[in-house]
């Protein structure tokens, strides 16, 4: 699984570690850790405090691969920051979809309910149509 790290230095074990800061879900969702999760990188790493850097963990939370993460950071900044796509703009464009939802929810209730009294007025007509029918029936035989 994919993460975004930290690098810290653990002064009591003399040891560069990795704070766990998010982890990837899906292709375009991650999830924040909340709480403090760390990893040692054992001795002999090289590599800056407070250094961002994206690190792939294997299901028994061994590092499989770790690189810098400047490279995703300025993607991520041109493909969702530059074209202004803000967490603002995600909210309305939520906020629309929710009320074209209750949009389409309310029309198609209303569809159900002109459905209803269209069937109903059908019922209505055909049971006039007999009544006619019977009533008319009734007549010619009195005539004859």
């Amino acid at each position: 699984m994919l993460y975004l790290a930290q690098v810290h230095k653990n002064e009591f074990l003399d040891q560069l570690q990795l704070r766990l800061l998010a982890r990837q879900e899906t292709d375009n969702i991650w999830t924040i850790i909340p709480e403090e999760a760390f990893i040692l990188l054992g001795k002999g790493k090289t590599l800056t405090e407070k250094l961002l850097v994206l690190v792939e963990l294997s299901p028994t939370g061994d590092i499989e691969r770790l690189e810098e993460a400047t490279t995703w950071v300025l993607s991520l900044i041109q493909t969702y920051l530059s074209t202004g796509i803000t967490p603002e703009f995600l909210h309305q464009e939520k906020e629309r979809a929710e009320q074209w939802r209750q949009n389409l929810t309310l029309q198609t209730q209303d569809l159900a309910r002109r459905t209803l009294e269209l069937e109903a007025r059908r019922e209505q007509i055909q049971a006039l149509e007999e009544s006619l029918k019977r009533e008319k029936n009734g007549s010619q035989k009195q005539e004859g």
